[in-house]
């Protein structure tokens, strides 16, 4: 009996230490990655001087703004994830019923700016992908981080792209800081007076300052201020904007960060630990009570 048990032993240890190194070596590469079934909602409010162009002059409003983000599966695979975006800016009436977006006909004439967007990135360090495989003809190229850092981020500069001035500028790690509890990483996005595009055929001076709240395990984006400002090229503003992740999207991402951490803990860290260790000591136990009963038997 003690012999039987010593070789069950020995084949469950052999099989724990295949699991944990499998998890050790192959599993991060499989769960590090977008997930395919990515449908996230951001919030963001804020004020805001904005041009009035009716009456020419500059007015002070509150905003919302709602970026709506969704992954296409079908057009997506094993290595890149292909993403629809839209993105409305509204005036915030103070109603507490805003909707996600008005068209440009809104009889209140809320609508401030509103965009869609097709692009793909890939699934593991969140870099732009222009493949014509995965992208329409019409797609903007881009380049740099788009909508979220890579896994495991480090503490150093990434390209991250401005879609105002249609090309990835430096997002420089700023610090560690907590946000509702979650170690994040900061990071610093700056363009101060860029000469581009400020509306549709009107050149004019682009400034951003942005900071980015990183969980460090997913990427994922927790929180987000920005200050924008867009002028004509005589130095007229038609656009001084602050604006930031609500409170509930901070807290909401913060869950969704814990949530989703301690599941790649637990497949990256926890079942290799758990396979490896629990396998060696299987089978040291098992070779003890196969020697053993070895020896009774001799002697017998």
């Amino acid at each position: 009996m003690r012999k039987i048990i010593g070789w069950v032993l020995l084949a469950l240890g052999t099989f724990l230490i295949v699991i944990g190194l499998m998890a050790a070596v192959w599993a991060p590469g499989q769960v590090k990655r977008t997930p395919l079934d990515t449908d996230s909602t951001t919030r963001l409010s804020g004020n805001a001087d904005k041009l009035n162009p009716a009456t020419g002059e500059v007015e002070n409003i509150d905003i919302v703004a709602t970026s709506i983000t969704e992954a296409d599966s079908d057009l997506s695979d094993d290595d890149v994830i292909v993403f629809a975006n839209s993105t409305c800016l509204i005036v915030d009436d103070g109603s507490g019923s805003v909707p996600d977006c008005v068209d440009a006909q809104d009889p209140e004439g809320r609508l401030v700016t509103a965009s869609t967007d097709v692009f793909a990135t890939d699934r593991s360090d969140g870099m732009a992908v222009n493949d014509s495989k995965y992208l329409p003809p019409s797609a903007e190229e881009k380049e740099g981080l788009v909508n979220k850092w890579p896994f495991d981020a480090e503490k150093k500069t990434y390209p991250y792209w401005d879609g105002m001035l249609g090309e990835a500028v430096d997002a420089e790690y700023d610090g560690t800081e907590d946000q509702d509890g979650l170690e994040t990483y900061r990071y610093h996005v700056l363009v101060e007076n860029a000469s581009t595009e400020v509306i549709d055929g009107v050149d004019g001076v682009y400034s951003q300052d942005k900071y980015l709240w990183i969980d460090p395990t997913t990427g994922a984006i927790i929180n987000q201020t920005q200050h924008e400002v867009r002028k004509l090229e005589d130095g007229s503003t038609i656009l001084d904007m602050n604006l930031a992740f609500t409170e509930d999207q901070v807290s909401a991402n913060v869950k969704d960060a814990e949530d989703n951490g301690q599941q790649l803990g637990l497949l990256t860290r926890t079942v290799p630990l758990v396979g490896i260790i629990g396998g060696i000591l299987a089978l040291l136990v098992g070779a003890f009570l196969v020697r053993a009963a070895g020896r009774e038997e001799s002697a017998a």
